[in-house]
C-alpha cells in the first residue's frame, strides 16, 4: 500500500470557528508509580520525554482510564494503584473555549454545569477515584459521588500506540477491548450495558464451576439458580451485542473512507463484527422474543458442555472483530505494513466519529512512543492527521525521534525527569487538588457577583 497523505486536507472536517476542549491540568495519586504529581498542559502538541521505564505511559494510561472508564493494559483496577495502597485519584482540569457548557446527567437527574472562567472559557476538574475494596466512583467539581459510567465519553481520548498492529493480528480480546472503548465513547448506555454483562457473566461461570466442581445434595436449587443466570445472561448478551454491532457499523463508514483514501491502489477495507450470539444476526432486531427462544435453544444444547468445563461457552465475551482486507481477512493475509495501515485508519475513524458523530468535539490525540517504531510514510500519515487535531500529546524517549515538522521549540516540553524530582518533593497531592478546586471556583464566583 502507497500513502497518499495530500488527501488529509480534504478529507478531514476541520471546525475553524469551534475551539474544543483541551486538557490544562493532570494530577496523579497513587497511580501505577507515580505517587503523588501534578503539571500544566496546553492546547496544541505537548511532548512528555523522557527514558524507558519512568512512567510515560502510564501518564498516558491515566488519561484513557478517566476518558473510558478502563484500560487496554489491564483488565482489573489493582495493577493501576501503587503497591501498599487501597486507592489512587487521578484528577484533570479541562478548558472548553465553546460557548456551550459541558453538562453531566447524573442517575438523580440533577445537571453538573461546568464552571466559567470567562465569557467564552470554562474549567471542569475530572476526578476519578479508583479502589481496590470498593466501587470505581468519579466526582466533578469536588461535587457528589458518581459512578463513572456517568463521565465516560465526557473527555474523547484516542491513543496511536507502538501496540496498534495487533488490533489486526492479535487475539480476539484486543478487537474487543477496542471497540469496547470505542463504544463507550460514541453510544450512551454502552458502559452500563459492559457492566452489567460481565457482572452477570462473572455469576453464571461461578455457578457452571460450583456445579462442576462439587456434589450438591440441592443440586436442584443450583440448577434452577442456574437457569435464572442464564435468563440474565441472555437478556444482557443480547444488549451489549447490539451496542457493539451499532459501532462497528458507525467505525466502519470512516474506516473504509480512510483506506481507500489513503492508499494510492484504492483498496478495499471493512470491518466486520462476529458475535458469538450469532442468532441476532439471523432474526429482525426488533422481534427480541424470537432471539431470546434461539439462544435459549443454544443453550439448552451446549448445557453439558458448560457444565463440564466450568465456564460460558457462548456469549460476548468470546466476539471478534474483522478487518477485511479486499474481502479477506487481514489477520492471515496483510502484511506487516498493511497491517500497520489498517490499524491506524481504524485509530483515524475513531476520531472522526467522535467528531462527527452527535455534534462532539475533536477527540485529544496520544501518540504513545509511535515515531521510533513506524517507517517515515507513516509517521507522516499521523502527524498529518494529529496535527489537525485541537490537543496532542507525545511520548518519547528521545526528542530526536520527534518529526522535523514538529518544532518543540514553541510546543510544550515537559521533562519526565523533572516531574520525578517533583514527586520526591511533594508528600501530598490533597491541598494541590485543593489548589486546583478553588481557582476554578473562584472564578464562579466571580462571575455570579458580576451578575448580581
Amino acid at each position: 500500500m502507497q500513502c497518499n497523505t495530500a488527501i488529509f486536507s480534504n478529507l478531514l472536517k476541520i471546525r475553524k470557528g469551534n475551539k474544543a476542549m483541551y486538557i490544562s491540568q493532570i494530577a496523579l495519586d497513587m497511580f501505577r508509580s507515580w505517587h503523588h504529581i501534578i503539571f500544566d498542559c496546553k492546547p496544541g502538541i505537548n511532548i512528555i520525554y523522557g527514558n524507558n521505564g519512568l512512567g510515560k505511559t502510564n501518564i498516558i494510561e491515566a488519561l484513557e482510564v478517566a476518558s473510558t472508564g478502563f484500560s487496554h493494559r489491564t483488565s482489573s483496577t489493582v495493577p493501576l494503584i501503587a503497591r501498599g495502597h487501597e486507592k489512587a485519584v487521578i484528577r484533570i482540569k479541562i478548558c472548553n473555549n465553546c460557548n456551550n457548557k459541558v453538562h453531566i446527567q447524573a442517575d438523580t437527574n440533577e445537571s453538573h454545569n461546568s464552571l466559567s472562567t470567562n465569557d467564552d472559557t470554562q474549567q471542569t476538574i475530572y476526578e476519578i477515584i479508583l479502589s481496590i475494596k470498593s466501587a470505581n466512583r468519579a466526582r466533578i467539581n469536588a461535587g457528589k459521588s458518581l459512578y463513572m459510567r456517568d463521565i465516560i465519553g465526557s473527555l474523547p481520548v484516542v491513543s496511536f500506540t507502538p501496540r496498534d498492529q495487533s488490533l489486526i493480528i492479535g487475539d480476539p480480546s484486543i478487537r474487543r477491548t477496542f471497540i469496547d472503548q470505542a463504544g463507550s465513547l460514541l453510544i450512551p448506555n454502552y458502559a452500563q450495558f459492559l457492566q452489567e454483562f460481565k457482572h452477570v457473566a462473572q455469576q453464571r461461570a461461578a455457578l457452571l464451576r460450583n456445579l462442576r466442581d462439587s456434589s450438591y445434595n440441592n443440586q436442584s436449587i443450583s440448577l434452577s439458580g442456574l437457569e435464572i443466570w442464564t435468563g440474565k445472561f441472555i437478556e444482557t448478551g443480547i444488549k451489549l451485542t447490539k451496542v457493539r454491532q451499532k459501532t462497528v457499523q458507525i467505525l466502519n463508514q470512516y474506516f473504509k473512507n480512510f483506506v481507500t483514501h489513503i492508499t494510492s491502489n484504492k483498496a478495499v477495507a471493512e470491518l466486520q463484527y462476529f458475535p458469538s450470539f450469532e442468532e441476532i444476526l439471523l432474526v429482525k432486531s426488533t422481534e427480541n422474543n424470537g432471539i431470546i427462544n434461539l439462544l435459549n435453544e443454544h443453550f439448552q444444547r451446549i448445557y453439558e458442555g458448560e457444565l463440564a468445563r466450568g465456564c460460558n461457552l457462548i456469549g460476548p465475551h468470546r466476539d471478534d472483530i474483522g478487518f477485511m482486507l479486499d474481502n479477506m481477512p487481514a489477520k492471515d493475509f496483510a502484511s506487516n505494513g498493511e497491517s500497520w495501515t489498517l490499524a491506524i485508519a481504524a485509530k483515524m475513524a475513531l476520531c472522526e466519529a467522535l467528531k462527527n458523530e452527535n455534534n462532539r468535539e475533536n477527540p485529544i490525540i496520544i501518540l504513545d512512543d509511535v515515531f521510533a517504531q513506524l517507517d517515515e510514510q507513516r509517521r507522516k500519515q499521523i502527524l498529518n492527521f494529529s496535527l489537525q487535531q485541537n490537543q496532542v500529546f507525545i511520548t518519547t524517549s528521545s526528542l530526536n525521534d520527534i518529526p522535523h515538522e514538529v518544532t518543540i521549540h514553541n510546543n510544550n516540553v515537559i521533562n519526565i525527569e523533572d516531574i520525578l524530582i517533583q514527586q520526591k518533593n511533594t508528600n501530598s497531592i490533597d491541598q494541590t487538588h485543593q489548589n486546583m478546586l478553588g481557582e476554578v471556583l473562584e472564578h464562579r464566583h466571580y462571575q455570579q457577583e458580576n451578575k448580581s
